[in-house]
């Protein structure tokens, strides 16, 4: 399993705190998707940034798509990084807090497949890879031909191998993966199939620390402390390619 420990911080005076919890000088356990990109970095970042304003440390946990969502439910891991609205139905142990920190768009990835893009029907006739454990996907494809795949590197090279036809993710995700693979066959088939925000997960028996890290948030969102993680990510993200 690999992990990182991100830098142990010190609580600030003025701010939300959880006394608790801080004193303890706990480090909370996170999970989310095995595949570092630039959306997933957005989201590190800004969830660093509200720890650190509460005085807490914590350590993220990259696992496959699935496993994540049962580690944080089940209570092995204290909070799910990021995921879409409503992910409580399938997993009641997971409480979100209600402040967006990035947008998700859905698109197709082809290699040389191309055909008018009329919502998530008009996918049904082809092989459909993807990221095994991206709800939306899995929730809207019942019933299709799908080549599911640990990671989205993993769901391109299916792609070129004719193991697929298309490849349904998230678009920043995709491009970053396309940048690091120096593929640039694959192309993004427009108008996206879904654009929606993601949203933190607490395990609920951490429900306590949902009110202090939803006033955090609500902060860092008004003064676009959010938004200027968002910029600087991506920027960089660019700057690579």
């Amino acid at each position: 399993m690999q992990r990182r420990t991100l830098l142990k911080l010190a609580s600030l005076p003025g701010l939300v705190c959880l006394p608790a919890l801080a004193q303890q000088n706990k480090i909370l356990q996170i999970s989310t998707l095995i595949e570092k990109d630039p959306a997933t970095s957005i989201a590190e970042k800004v969830m660093e940034t509200a720890y650190r304003k509460l005085g807490m440390n914590f350590t993220i946990h990259y696992l496959p798509g699935e496993r994540s969502l049962r580690s944080s439910n089940n209570g092995e891991m204290d909070a799910e990084l990021y995921r879409k609205l409503g992910m409580e139905r399938d997993y009641p142990n997971l409480l979100i807090v209600p402040v967006p920190l990035l947008t998700y768009e859905i698109v197709i990835f082809t290699y040389g497949t191309n055909f008018v893009v009329t919502g998530w029907e008009s996918l049904r006739p082809y092989t459909i890879g993807f990221v095994k454990g991206i709800k939306i996907i899995e929730q809207n494809t019942i019933g299709m031909k799908l080549e599911a795949a640990p990671t989205m590197r993993q769901a391109f090279q299916k792609m070129l191998l004719g193991r697929s036809d298309i490849v349904v993710g998230n678009r920043i995700s995709g491009l970053a993966t396309l940048n690091e693979l120096k593929q640039s066959d694959i192309t993004v088939l427009m108008p996206p199939l879904a654009t929606f925000p993601v949203f933190h997960y607490l395990n609920k028996k951490h429900e306590a620390m949902v009110p202090a890290l939803t006033a955090v948030l609500q902060k860092m969102q008004k003064d676009k402390t959010i938004e200027n993680i968002q910029n600087t990510v991506m920027a960089e993200w660019q700057r690579s390619e």
